[in-house]
């Protein structure tokens, strides 16, 4: 008996193994059909990755891929720390780690940064009581940093540019009293906006505030989420530093704040995936004067190609460590429909409230302002 069951389980080791790699192989056809819908021609794709990868020094590419882990990772030190506060014993930085990989890949490949939304589920996923709301605190208490340092480049570039003040402020003596207005009433606009807004923001927040508990340690705040992440945002400098290098490029401060600048806007603008084409067109742009379009256009590409690529890798070692491969897969597949779901109940909340204000205005009574026929 014992020996018929030893000559039994080989085979049946072996079937099981077959049958993960046909699994695999179907993934990878479905993935790439998925991809090609959502306008990723991934054959193309990875044949443009191969070149760059082999016209560029393997040390640019080790010093890019070094840095661009530093950028994640220090994000993701940042989210664990507001998250401790938040959920505390409840959170493994692993698991945070492989939920913040999985966010930035997906936000390289889709478009409309769907990656946060479904970041945003997999914390409420992983973390045990943590509450829809309570992420998008996190996620407001991580962005503070990131919204600061936003406006840096643009203020640099401003105050470099020659004649800025007089070109910018210029409306400002041909038209005095549209100047004073335009200030003055949206001051009180934006004060009365507020005022109406208040109590929803107190009744959010009172659902919210765990997620933002590291706000009431300033000290921690700065050191633990605002020091990792200025560590990140030099890091995202060195990356672009070191494609400029790679291309011949002059690497200086004005040419990465232009840079920097360009790709803000290009990222707010962008509805395709990963920015695919904006993101060209403002480094062409914004290298205009420094670089030829050729080498502008190289430089762009091959970027934004090498560290997709190396976004997607990291991801997909991160979640197989923090969740095994089976765990991983069924916890981005839960995470992306439910934030497709969640999106879907936004827009529709907000239709039936648009709904409910339409049926409550004095036009819809009956008889009220009726036109004579």
């Amino acid at each position: 008996m014992t020996a018929a069951a030893s000559t039994t389980a080989p085979p049946a080791e072996r079937r099981f193994r077959w049958r993960r790699w046909l699994i695999g192989a179907l993934s990878i056809l479905v993935g790439g059909a998925l991809a090609r819908l959502l306008g990723w021609d991934i054959v193309a794709w990875f044949t443009d990755l191969w070149d760059v990868i082999s016209s560029i020094s393997a040390a640019y590419l080790v010093a890019a891929a070094v840095l661009k882990t530093v950028q994640t990772s220090s994000v993701a030190i940042a989210y664990f720390a507001i998250l401790r506060f938040a959920y505390p014993g409840r959170v493994r930085f692993l698991e945070v780690i492989a939920a913040y990989a999985a966010s930035v890949a997906l936000n390289s490949i889709l478009p409309a940064n769907i990656g946060t939304f479904v970041l945003l589920v997999m914390f409420t996923l992983i973390i045990s009581g943590a509450t829809f709301a309570g992420m998008l605190a996190v996620y407001g208490v991580q962005k503070i940093f990131f919204v600061l340092i936003g406006a840096f480049p643009y203020l640099y570039l401003f105050l470099t540019v020659g004649g800025s003040f007089a070109i910018k402020f210029e409306f400002v003596k041909t038209h005095p009293w549209a100047t004073v207005t335009l200030l003055v009433g949206g001051g009180l606009l934006l004060f009365l906006v507020g005022q109406m807004l208040w109590p929803r923001v107190l009744k959010w927040w009172d659902r919210a505030k765990d997620g933002g508990a590291i706000l009431a340690y300033p000290r921690k705040y700065f050191l633990q989420v605002f020091l990792p992440e200025g560590i990140s945002w030099v890091a995202s400098l060195g990356v672009i530093a070191v494609f400029l290098a790679a291309y011949s490029i002059p690497v200086t401060f004005d040419t990465l704040m232009r840079i920097v600048a360009g790709n803000s806007i290009a990222n707010v603008t962008s509805v395709t995936p990963g920015g695919v084409g904006v993101n060209q067109a403002f480094n062409v742009a914004s290298l205009k004067g420094v670089a030829s379009t050729t080498d502008a256009t190289a430089y762009s590409v091959a970027q934004q190609l090498f560290t997709t690529a190396w976004n997607l890798l990291f991801w997909i070692v991160m979640m197989a460590w923090a969740f095994g491969w089976s765990g991983g897969k069924q916890l981005m597949g839960e995470s992306y429909r439910d934030a497709k779901e969640k999106e879907a109940e936004r827009k529709l909340a907000r239709a039936a409230k648009k709904a409910e204000r339409a049926a409550g205005s004095p036009v819809a009574e009956p008889g009220a302002g009726a036109a004579p026929e």
